[in-house]
């Protein structure tokens, strides 16, 4: 059984470009590492987003439905962000 695909894929020049000077680099040995390399870390990234809007995000907001009173204004914040900035 087959554990692979084959795919044709359009690129930008400047995509082509990257992916090419990997392989040169010696980083990878082939295109298709590069692509699975990059398939990888745009998986890894979705599963960090899910992460932080399930155990986050998520609970924040629960947070704020069940007690509205204890969130801060879109002032209050931008208040507490300009003193930060002054005090460095």
């Amino acid at each position: 059984m087959r554990t692979t695909q084959q795919f044709s894929i359009t690129l930008t020049n400047e995509m082509a470009e990257m992916v090419r000077a990997r392989v040169a680099s010696g980083d990878y040995v082939s295109e298709s590492e590069v692509i699975r390399e990059g398939l990888r870390a745009l998986g890894d990234r979705d599963r960090a987003i899910e992460s932080w809007l399930t155990n986050t995000a998520a609970t924040a907001l629960d947070a704020i439905r069940s007690s509205p009173q204890s969130g801060r204004t879109i002032e209050q914040v931008r208040s507490t962000v300009r003193e930060r900035k002054q005090s460095r």
